[in-house]
């Protein structure tokens, strides 16, 4: 189904694989009656001819990139704009779309939704962006419809934005680096390595997008395959999928840590763009003669079965066909990985879910960028045509990702299918996927065409007892899960046939509701500012020498964003600064929040020069062995903060707040073995967080140990390869050794300054 190969490899006239070995050289020329040329050939690949076309440096190792476009929702828009403002923001320079998708239903916390959103349309208006109201759209659907474009680049604030298969490279960061554009500033990059996904075959009846998805996920996930490359989609397999069907395995690649994706483009992606009444957008896009890839996934779709991601993660992979086989076993050991990635704070059990030698699921969910897709719905509507869900625990909802894939759906009649079955058809949002709609009871087991199914992310909260999980599944096998009212069942057991649906585009619904100020911006506008919309607080420059509290101690094997700041109600919080720090790491160590304002207040004593120490006396018990090693240290040049440890923190969503709600509360870095994700890291630079690194197994602190780190800015300007740093305290005076990881001059400068903000600043 999947082979990863242990080398790089030579693509020859796109179909041939040449693995990179003592024979490949003579195996090009043979192919190609030319000597073989690695570095040429690496230029060869669609990812550089797209990343060179948008690197503004003279050097394709160092890039620094400017996109083409933009895009946000509603749960980060805000917080960018303010940055952008607080750093003289007057224009949009490029396209801004601002969509309205994850917190639409406008249900928590009074005013505070609709608010932000009257905020995201007067700012589109002000500064000339583009504004999708509230469920029109999910994000990256519209950007599909609207926005993609063959060989263009777009950077967004989710961690899903992927347009590869529309040969649109495009990324998803954490809001600063959309500032940055805003800014005219660029995306600053080394050129990453490139790794083809050679297909071959095609899916048999009933395999869906999501299916070839997690099996890709699982076997690249843990060992880092791909982690911060780009995902090439290649070979004759291509050909085989349907627009809809690359879509779907593609918005998915995120979960495998990539940087990054881009498809080959042929008549099904032509037809896409004539369809949405875009036929300039379309770019035929192919690797050169020869092209090389410094990795390769080979899959034969032919050979991917039904799917099923078990609790707490996308690379937690089976066939649903093995699970079935070994039930028992195979739920007994998520039920003992459960028990690290809760730990052990609620009973979770899965195996009571088994009902007469099958597993009962009690929800089904197809929505947002990866589930709501017009074939995914018309698959499962064939599935389910005349049959009933059931009047018992089971539940289906559906979430078509755009308006005009819904009215679609309701004219052909797929729609009236799958409600009459007893499933609910519901607007375009992207709430399932993060904990904002259809929270599953307690104890339930949620089968989901979404993205992530890491803890809570169904909206459960373990601080409050509860639990519910989720396996991510393939539309079509959710189907024919609801058609046996909840038991799970795969699709290739469906033995009807699959209609071939015909889309037609309807661009009038959004002629007649979006906002598009076509680049024009108008100064006169006034910004509307609810009350919950707050400014940044004020953040200070790195001092000459540190002082940390170590405040929370994670030792799970990979920390996610979802446990670093919560998704879910949270969400409603995010354009208040302070009023969302309360809520950082409460999934995970509820005292956090309170340990890190406590180190905090003596900062701002520091900070206002009175006398840091004497509110925590084992602070005073630091300071003094502190005086021991540089003697000249005081409160005028030694800044006191909070730092967290996790073994690899970052996984999962782009979402900034990870970083900037600790810093908000005095965090002034993270210590790591590893960062999940380049996008968590660069949240933390931008921040202005040094983001340390220490060997795995080496651990000279623990959990309320003091770190005294002296001249950490001098180590940074002058790019030092190793920090020295000390645990003190009473009795402590232990020496070990960290490092920062590669950093940019200008990455650097904006650690110096205190946070991006700083580093913009006008005046």
């Amino acid at each position: 189904m999947i082979q990863l190969f242990e080398t790089g490899a030579y693509l020859v006239n796109g179909t041939e694989l040449i693995a990179d070995n003592a024979d490949a050289a003579a195996a090009v020329k043979a192919k190609t009656g030319k000597d073989a040329d690695k570095a040429a050939a690496k230029k060869n690949t669609i990812a550089y001819g797209i990343l060179e076309k948008h690197n503004t440096s003279d050097n394709m190792d160092k890039l620094k990139i400017k996109f083409d476009k933009l895009t946000s929702h509603d749960i980060t828009f805000v917080g960018i704009i303010q940055t952008a403002r607080a750093s003289g923001l007057t224009k949009f320079p490029v396209p801004y779309v601002l969509t309205n998708c994850h917190n639409s239903l406008c249900a928590v916390g009074g005013t505070i939704n609709e608010d932000d959103h009257m905020f995201g349309l007067t700012c589109a208006k002000k500064y000339g962006g583009v504004y999708v109201p509230p469920h029109q759209a999910v994000i990256h659907q519209y950007a599909r419809e609207m926005l993609a474009g063959g060989g263009r680049m777009i950077l967004g604030s989710d961690s899903h934005t992927r347009y590869g298969a529309l040969g649109t490279m495009a990324m998803g960061e954490g809001g600063p680096e959309l500032v940055k554009q805003l800014l005219d500033q660029t995306y600053d990059i080394n050129m990453p390595g490139v790794v083809a996904v050679y297909m071959e075959g095609a899916p048999a009846k009933g395999v869906g997008p999501q299916d070839v998805a997690l099996a890709i996920i699982g076997a690249v996930f843990k060992n880092g395959y791909v982690k911060n490359k780009v995902m090439e989609f290649v070979g004759p397999g291509v050909s085989s999928l349907s627009a809809d069907f690359r879509i779907g395995v593609d918005v998915m690649t995120t979960e495998t840590t990539c940087l990054s994706s881009i498809w080959r483009t042929d008549d099904e992606i032509k037809e896409f763009y004539d369809t949405h009444g875009r036929s300039e957008d379309f770019a035929e896009l192919n690797p050169g003669e020869t092209a090389y890839y410094d990795g390769v996934i080979k899959v034969d779709l032919n050979k991917v079965k039904p799917m099923i991601a078990m609790p707490f993660h996308p690379s937690n992979t089976y066939t649903i066909e093995e699970l079935n086989a070994n039930l028992m076993d195979i739920l007994d050991e998520c039920e003992k990985k459960a028990l690290v990635s809760l730990d052990g704070a609620v009973d979770f059990k899965l195996k009571d879910k088994v009902r007469n030698g099958k597993l009962y699921v009690e929800q089904g969910i197809i929505a947002g960028c990866a589930g709501g897709g017009f074939e995914n719905i018309c698959a499962a509507a064939d599935i389910l045509d005349n049959a009933s869900i059931g009047p018992d625990e089971f539940t289906l909802s559906v979430y078509p990702a755009s308006m005009p894939v819904y009215m679609e759906l309701v004219k052909n009649g797929c729609a009236a299918k799958l409600m009459q079955t007893g499933a609910v058809l519901k607007t375009a949002f992207c709430g399932p996927c993060f904990g904002a709609g259809d929270t599953p009871a307690n104890n339930a087991f949620s089968i989901r065409h979404s993205t992530r199914n890491f803890p809570n992310r169904e909206g459960s909260k373990l601080q409050s007892g509860q639990i519910a999980s989720v396996a991510l599944m393939d539309a079509r096998s959710i189907a024919a899960t609801a058609a046996n009212k909840g038991y799970l069942t795969p699709a290739t057991e469906f033995d009807g046939d699959f209609t071939k649906y015909k889309y037609f585009f309807d661009k009038k619904i959004y002629e007649n509701r979006v906002f598009d100020s076509k680049g024009v911006a108008d100064e006169a506008v006034e910004i509307k500012f609810g009350p919950n919309i707050k400014d940044w607080p004020a953040m200070v420059a790195l001092t000459d020498n540190l002082m940390l509290k170590v405040v929370s101690e994670i030792h799970d094997p990979v920390t996610t964003t979802d446990e670093l700041i919560p998704s879910g109600e949270t969400s409603s919080y995010r354009s208040n600064p302070l009023g969302l720090a309360e809520f950082t790491l409460s999934r995970k160590d509820t005292a956090y929040v309170g340990r890190a304002k406590e180190i905090q207040a003596a900062e701002k004593a520091r900070e206002e020069q009175s006398c840091p120490v004497q509110t925590l006396p084992e602070l005073e018990e630091a300071w003094a062995v502190m005086k021991t090693i540089t003697p000249d240290a005081d409160r005028y040049n030694t800044g006191i903060g909070s730092t967290i440890f996790a073994v690899k923190p970052g996984d999962g969503s782009a979402r900034e707040q990870a970083a900037s709600c600790q810093k908000v509360l005095g965090g002034w870095a993270n210590i790591a073995n590893e960062y999940a994700t380049k996008r968590y890291r660069s949240n933390l630079i931008n921040w202005g967080m040094l983001p340390f690194l220490i060997k795995e197994g080496e651990l000279p602190f623990q959990n309320l140990d003091y770190i005294y780190i002296p001249g950490i800015r001098k180590a940074v300007e002058e790019k030092a390869d190793v920090i020295k740093a000390y645990v003190v305290g009473k009795d402590k005076k232990t020496e070990f050794e960290m490092t920062l990881g590669e950093l940019t001059d200008e990455e650097r400068q904006i650690i110096l300054k205190g946070c991006l903000i700083n580093y913009n600043r006008v005046g």
